[in-house]
Parts: C-alpha cells; sequence; structure tokens
C-alpha cells in the first residue's frame, strides 16, 4: 500500500517484455489449453535460456472476503507453503490426529472467550490446552519442507502476492525441472494441510502492526478506503482486520480455500524453453487431479452512487500527506484507456503536470503523482492523486494545486504533444511488460482472467492510440466531481488535539 503512495503509476501497462513484440508473432508462439476440470494454461515457448517462469493466477483476492474473515486471502496464501499430507510432515496420520486436537481446543478456547460473561480462569486453562496441543502438532512439521524442495532443485524468485482481484504464486526453474513443478503446483493445490497455522496468524498479525499501523501511510491508506467504499469490499483492507486476523480458524482457511480455490478460478501461465506439444500430456496427468468444482456466484454488491464528498484528517507527528480520491468504472469499461491517458498526463515523468506545478515551479511538494486502479480493477475503483507537501507548507497548499490542474483538465484541451507522449509511453509499456519470462506470464494470466482473452493485453495500447483530447475532457468533467471524491490527509499534530 505505501509503494502505490510512493513509487508510482502504471498498473495496466507495468512490468518489461521483448522488443518488436506484436500481436500476430506473439500467438505463433502462445498454446492456450484447457483442462475439463476448468483450469486454464497458457504455454508461451520462448527458448532464449534453459529457463521456465511460473505464474499462478487464482481468480481470488480480497474482495472476495466478507466481514469477519478480512485478511484470509493472504492468510491462504501463507498457508499454500506450508506443504501437504506428503510435504512438509514426518508422520500425516499422527499429525491429523494432532491437528485435530488443536481445532477442538481452539472451538473451545473461542466459545468461552464469546460467551456473555467469560470465566478468566476457566480462560487461561483453555488456552493452555491450546498452546500443549499445538506443540504437540509441531512435532511431526518438517519446516519449510515444500520451498527446500524447490531450491535444492535450482528454484529462483519463489514468492507469492495477494491483491483485491487475486492471489498469485510464482517462481522460476531450469527447463529440465518442469516435471518437478507440475507435480509441486499440482500437489498444493490438490491437497493442502493448515499446519502451523496460528503460528503464521501470528506472523500476519505482527505484518499488519509493520505495515499499517506504525506506518501513518498505512494508517492513512486503510481509512481512504473505508470512507471511498461504503459498501464494496474494496474498502476492506487487504491484509484484513486486527480483530479478524486474531480470530479466524484453520477452518475458515479450508472452507476459503473449497470455495475459491477450484480450477475454474485458477490460471497459470508456463513461459520459456518448453514444448507445448510434449508438455501438455503432463500437465493433464499433474493437474487433471484438482476435481471440478463450480465456480463462487458472482460479487452482489455494487458500490452505490455517492452523493457527498468525504474528507478525513489523520493526525499524527509525522510527514504531512494529501490525497483525493474519485471513483472510477472497473478496468473492462470502454473508458478504461482514457483513465490511463489522464494519469500519465497528470503523474508520468518530470514532464508532468503535477510535477512541474507543484516540485518544480512552486515548491510546495517534495513528491506528487497520480494513479489509477487502486485497490484493485476488476471492479469500479478509485483515481488518486498525492502529494507530499515540503516543509513551511501544508495540505492546503498542494490541495489547491492538483485540484488547479484537475480543472485544467476539465476545461482546456490537453496539447498534441502531452496526446503523443502518453500513447508513446504505453507501447514503450507494452515492450518493457514482456522482456521477462515473469512479465510475460503475470500479464497473460491478467489479462486471461479479467477479461477471458490475454490478447487484451495488446488491445489495450491499441485503445490508447485511438483516445483523443475530446476524450479526455469529457472523462475528465465526469470523474473531478466534488461527490465523486474522497479526501484524507495527514495533518502534523498531536492525535487529541
Amino acid at each position: 500500500m505505501r509503494r502505490a503512495f510512493a513509487a508510482l503509476p502504471a498498473l495496466l501497462l507495468v512490468a518489461g517484455s521483448a522488443a518488436g513484440q506484436d500481436l500476430a508473432s506473439f500467438e505463433k508462439n502462445l498454446t492456450l489449453h484447457e483442462l475439463d476440470n476448468g483450469l486454464t494454461f497458457l504455454i508461451y515457448q520462448r527458448p532464449v535460456a534453459p529457463v521456465v517462469s511460473f505464474y499462478t493466477y487464482v481468480d481470488a483476492g480480497s474482495a472476495q472476503e466478507v466481514a469477519g474473515i478480512t485478511g484470509l486471502a493472504h492468510m491462504f496464501e501463507h498457508m499454500a507453503f506450508k506443504g501437504t499430507t506428503r510435504i512438509g510432515t514426518s508422520d500425516w496420520e499422527a499429525e491429523r490426529e494432532a491437528l485435530e486436537k488443536v481445532d477442538a481446543a481452539y472451538a473451545a478456547l473461542e466459545a468461552e472467550r464469546h460467551r456473555h460473561s467469560p470465566d478468566g480462569e476457566r480462560l487461561v486453562e483453555l488456552e493452555a490446552d491450546w498452546k500443549k496441543a499445538r506443540e504437540e502438532a509441531a512435532s511431526w512439521v518438517v519446516k519449510d519442507e515444500y520451498s527446500e524442495i524447490v531450491d535444492r532443485a535450482g528454484g529462483v524468485g519463489m514468492n507469492a502476492t495477494t491483491g483485491s482481484d487475486r492471489t498469485a504464486y510464482y517462481y522460476s526453474l531450469p527447463a529440465n525441472k518442469v516435471e518437478l513443478w507440475a507435480y509441486m503446483e499440482s500437489e498444493r493445490f490438490l491437497d493442502p494441510v493448515m499446519r502451523e497455522f496460528y503460528t503464521e496468524r501470528d506472523v500476519v498479525m505482527e505484518e499488519r502492526r509493520l505495515r499499517v499501523e506504525s506506518q501513518p501511510v498505512g494508517r492513512l491508506i486503510e481509512q481512504l478506503l473505508a470512507a471511498a467504499f461504503v459498501a464494496h469490499p474494496y474498502g476492506y483492507p487487504g491484509i484484513g482486520y486486527a480483530s479478524d486476523i486474531q480470530s479466524y480458524s484453520r477452518e475458515d482457511a479450508r472452507a476459503f480455500y473449497r470455495r475459491h480455490y477450484v480450477p475454474a478460478q485458477m490460471y497459470i501461465a508456463i513461459v520459456g524453453d518448453v514444448d507445448a506439444e510434449r508438455l501438455v500430456p503432463m500437465l493433464e496427468t499433474y493437474f487433471g487431479r484438482l476435481p471440478a468444482g463450480p465456480p463462487p456466484p458472482p460479487l452482489r454488491t455494487e458500490e452505490p452512487r455517492p452523493i457527498a464528498e468525504r474528507v478525513l484528517r489523520v493526525p499524527d507527528r509525522s510527514q504531512p500527506i494529501y490525497a483525493e480520491a474519485y471513483l472510477r468504472p472497473a478496468v473492462t469499461h470502454p473508458d478504461d484507456a482514457i483513465y490511463d491517458a489522464i494519469a500519465d498526463v497528470l503523474s508520468t515523468g518530470r514532464t508532468s503536470r503535477l510535477y512541474r506545478s507543484l516540485v518544480r515551479d512552486q515548491r510546495i511538494a517534495a513528491a506528487t503523482g497520480a494513479f489509477s486502479g487502486f485497490p484493485g480493477t476488476k471492479y469500479p475503483n478509485l483515481m488518486i492523486a498525492y502529494a507530499y507537501p515540503t516543509p513551511g507548507h501544508g495540505n492546503d497548499e498542494v490541495e489547491a494545486a492538483i485540484r488547479s490542474e484537475i480543472e485544467r483538465l476539465k476545461s482546456e484541451p490537453i496539447s498534441d504533444q502531452e496526446l503523443e507522449m502518453v500513447k508513446t509511453r504505453a507501447k514503450a509499456g507494452l515492450v518493457r511488460s514482456l522482456a521477462s519470462n515473469t512479465g510475460i506470464a503475470s500479464q497473460l494470466t491478467y489479462y486471461q482472467a479479467i477479461f477471458g482473452d490475454w490478447r487484451e493485453l495488446f488491445r489495450a495500447v491499441d485503445r490508447i492510440e485511438q483516445v483523443n483530447k475530446e476524450d479526455i475532457l469529457r472523462v475528465a468533467r465526469e470523474t473531478f466531481q466534488p461527490t465523486r471524491r474522497t479526501v484524507g490527509m495527514i495533518v502534523h499534530e498531536e492525535a487529541g488535539s
């Protein structure tokens, strides 16, 4: 979340790629294969080195959470590295029995904790029983075995990430280890074990303390999202609320897995030195084991049309920060390219309007910018402009300067040079986004999942090419309205004043 306000802003056309790519040449090397259970593979042959990168995109993130289990998508991401009934245990049958005791002890503890009048002594006893059961279960764990198998095989970059719209798992291996990946990746989604769950839950809680509770920007973003979205789950913090993190159980995680980790919700890109024709039977063998299941119903809640400006001030003895967010349509909306163009004009590079006005000319901000598609893109989301005031200047000054640039976008066409720069940068962004195996894999899965067709990666640039000055004027006038605006700022003052 902090990076959104610091580094900035290319959300769709960011990342890396092979120069000179176009749709026709790209299509020749790509194989799309869907298993009977609904899992979709995108295999891109790129034999520039004996390496293959893998990217598993699960169409479920924090937007699929409901009150009481916020942060569970992220929690399951942690669990996906804990192994299976065959990986990560010295004796699965003994561990299974021990885990059942953990579940029973935790259920008893939670039942007492949520009684109208909890018995303090009984709580102490139940917590001791729960701790003892966890210690017994831990005795059967072979720690980090899943990751170590990959490491010993030459795996690099093994990681995962959870967003509002998706959870992704990725790493690279030597080309002669593809079958190992096929076994390991299919295994962890076929047969995950929620071992060390409560220990890992404490780790996630510490992440929240570090990223949100002890960071002024983290606290500001959490409050800004909660104010901007009154109904849609985009208003939930991706890492979850503290009370939810400290309460959800292993069974909650299993229920989330069963509901959302079905093959029809999964898209896997394999990019590198592979032969698609030889690879497909292997994928059928390993990933065909995953049982088919119906995808969860689509999200019902829609953010209601905003009717009032929302302003929040977060007092903190830290660097003041100002941000204003405007509700905009989802990435699939016909105007999406226009929003990208607006963000580009406002904030890309030292020739951008916000930089020139606030940083270079007026010197009232140390950093400024704008970005679109926050916190996700699948549903209506936010376009945000922000600034860090310099010493001696305040939020009121940067607010006025940002609003002045927004009013310019609404009242006068951008220049021919600015429009041409937007289009040039969009094309360069596509090339950069295809410069590495992992970059290609992440882009392919994103566009296949969101649009139902990976080719939209290339068409997105075509749509920016079609943007004109009148489009920007129209969308700016529609979007930058006070009733669609949520303002959040850190003010340098004591919390009680």
